[in-house]
């Protein structure tokens, strides 16, 4: 009979293993059906009483022919205790030569100082092999015991796993309390129940393909701070992982797709400290019996649902955010990436023109080059990074169109069409604040009516890289209905490195009676200063413009003003005549500073082009004028010339036809009868 068929019919093996933390090693009873061992225990810490029995029968005697001392048992020893042998603190610093007991199953060395496992591989129908508390240093002379089914190597020194490929049978694998970092070596043990490794240096659970039968997995105070295969262990139940430095569920997340793990244990490690850890375990791992060593309950189970649900949501919206987040960023980067090519794009223009206006020899292959290497970003590759999230995110936008809160943001020159769209009055009304970025300030004056219009509450402007290059340009703000806030950003406005500036800014814009200018406060002194630097420029402006054009300059109810007060001079005397020269007054200044507009480049050229051809309309109609105007003139010359002669025939042929009075009256008569 083989050692598997002797295990069969004469012994049941049952692996328990302690709830304590303090006790990692594996208990277990070994049940015999004979008479001899009713139900007797074999335990680790329960073997005092067999033991110091048993020890009282055996002699170690030591040979001249080895230096390994030689176990000798008594006949009735023999008898008694014919399939198990104890040596548990015994002092050994060496496995003894045990001959004569090749029928032993069970051999214990718990408690001992064994250096080396040796001096047993005769005992090839041995099952449990006990090694506990010991100063082993390696996995060794295990090769024959073909029949083992529990080696406890507990508390021993023992830094690698190794030597075990023929044991094949092997049901519980002890080797809690080593130096072990890696497990390693062990994926061909199909039919292991139960590993321990609890206490030693591990920091990663993985490479457990292969151990189809686990059912207890001891992996307590260790290093550990990801895992990994434990889905892959079909018959997995118990899984001890307290008191590792395992932080989050991702890094366990493979637990979640175990369908047969019943009990599993997190505490003592930074993920339990954690405000969602017991529920988001009990959503990911619903066949969980027991969490921690505690009974899970229904209710827990469905609080775990809701709230695993409410983080879930969170989670996506989280996500969705960051997307959106990341997608903005992109797009802003792409809308600033054009910016520059298209700011590049003028100044290299504008150098090409001064370089011709300078040199008109200069040979145009360098202009090319030039233009070219002005340019290096339109050739060159985008960064790898961006690149990769661009795809990922089909980032192509030119521009971007932002509502946070109350501010609503543009990016690029293509966000000005979205004034044109069809805002909610909700959403209109909340806007405060509107900031242009990446778009040039005179595309942005086109827009400033609808802007007007659509958001009547925007009391804050900002603008950050738009070309404000001249004071000239602030005139264009005069036309909204209130700004009370304005900030221009240095960036990409070089009008800003002007003294006087703010100055300008409150002078041109005093009728919106501004709070702040970069988000400093103005005060009455500023407005003061303002008037003394630019009062006479607007007066010598207004005073040197015709009526009918300062009239064309002003809007609809200014204009009404303004006729009023002209009507309206000097007509009543007294209190009303002065009230009148106030309204005047009042009504100057604002004339006065409406003088001071703002043309942009393309209205400047689009009126050039209306000159131009009104030019060339006036000087066709005056050409055909003195054309026209010549040949009259040349008609009336030649009728001149033939006048005296065509005279002197009407007189004659008036003569003739009178000369017969009676025929002539008769003529007429005829002539009138005819007509008739």
């Amino acid at each position: 009979m083989d050692c598997q068929d002797e295990v069969n019919c004469g012994l049941h093996l049952v692996i328990q293993t302690s709830s304590l933390p303090e006790k990692n090693k594996v208990e277990f009873k070994l049940n015999k059906d004979t008479s001899s061992f009713p139900g007797r225990l074999l335990q680790h810490d329960l073997e005092r009483n067999y033991s110091s029995r048993q020890g009282d029968h055996i002699n170690l005697v030591s040979s001249s022919l080895s230096s390994f001392p030689i176990l000798q048992r008594s006949s009735e020893e023999k008898i008694l205790y014919s399939d198990r042998l104890s040596l548990e603190r015994q002092k050994l610093t060496v496995c003894p030569i045990i001959n004569g007991e090749d029928h032993l199953r069970l051999l214990n060395f718990q408690h001992n100082f064994i250096t080396r496992i040796q001096n047993i591989s005769n005992l090839q129908k041995l099952i449990s092999l006990d090694l506990y508390d010991n100063q082993i240093e390696e996995i060794s002379g295990l090769s024959t015991l073909r029949c083992l089914r529990v080696l406890l190597l507990g508390k021993n020194r023992i830094k690698k796993i190794s030597n075990l490929e023929n044991l094949k049978s092997l049901d519980v694998l002890d080797l809690h309390g080593n130096q072990i970092t890696k497990i390693e070596n062990i994926n061909h043990l199909c039919e292991l129940r139960v590993l321990n490794l609890a206490r030693n240096f591990l920091s990663h659970v993985d490479n457990l393909n292969g151990l189809d039968s686990l059912t207890e997995l001891n992996l307590r105070h260790n290093q550990i701070t990801f895992v990994r295969d434990v889905d892959n262990l079909p018959c997995l139940q118990h899984l001890f992982l307290s008191f590792n430095n395992i932080s989050s569920f991702d890094s366990v997340s493979c637990l979640a797709d175990s369908s047969s793990l019943s009990d599993i244990t997190f505490d003592g490690n930074p993920i339990a400290q954690e405000s969602w850890y017991k529920h988001t375990v009990l959503q990911n791992m619903m066949q969980l019996r027991q969490l921690d060593m505690k009974r899970i309950t229904e209710e827990e189970r469905r609080m775990a649902s809701v709230l695993a649900k409410k983080e879930e949501e969170k989670k996506r919206e989280s996500h969705k955010q960051s997307l959106l987040k990341e997608k903005k960023r992109l797009t802003i980067n792409n809308v600033a990436r054009q910016w520059d090519l298209q700011q590049q794009r003028v100044a290299n223009i504008a150098t090409n023109e001064d370089r011709k206006d300078s040199d008109s020899a200069q040979d145009p292959c360098q202009i090319d080059g030039s233009t070219l290497s002005a340019f290096p970003e339109e050739t060159g590759p985008l960064d790898s990074g961006l690149n990769n999230a661009l795809q990922g995110l089909s980032v192509i936008d030119t521009y971007l169109v932002e509502v946070d809160g109350d501010t609503l943001s543009l990016y690029g020159s293509g966000a000005l069409e979205s004034l044109d769209r069809n805002w909610s009055v909700q959403t209109a009304g909340m806007i405060t604040t509107v900031s242009f970025t990446f778009i040039e300030f005179d595309e942005i004056v086109h827009v400033l009516p609808k802007l007007k219009i659509k958001f009547p509450n925007s009391l804050h402007l900002k603008f950050k890289e738009t070309n404000l290059v001249m004071l000239q340009q602030f005139n264009a703000l005069a036309q909204l209905r209130r700004v009370d806030q304005l900030t221009i950003d240095p960036q990409g406005n070089p009008v800003v490195n002007f003294t006087l500036w703010k100055y300008y800014v409150l002078f041109r814009l005093s009728h919106f009676s501004m709070q702040k200018i970069n988000g400093t406060e103005v005060t009455q002194n500023d407005m003061i200063m303002a008037e003394r630097l630019f009062g006479i420029l607007a007066h010598v402006a207004s005073s040197e413009l015709p009526q009918y054009r300062l009239i064309s300059i002003l809007g609809d109810a200014r204009k009404k003003q303004f006729r009023y007060l002209l009507e309206s001079k000097g007509k009543k005397p007294g209190i009303i005549n002065e009230e009148n020269n106030d309204s005047k007054r009042l009504v100057g200044e604002n004339t006065n500073r409406a003088t001071l507009n703002y043309t942009t480049r393309d209205f400047y050229n689009e009126k050039l082009e209306e000159i131009k051809e009104k030019k060339k309309f006036c000087k066709t109609y005056i050409e055909d004028l003195v054309k026209e105007a010549t040949e009259i003139n040349m008609k009336n010359e030649a009728l001149q010339k033939l006048w005296p002669q065509m005279f002197i025939e009407l007189v004659r042929d008036a003569v003739i036809e009178i000369r017969n009075k009676n025929s002539y009256m008769k003529l007429c008569l005829q002539q009138i009868t005819d007509q008739k």
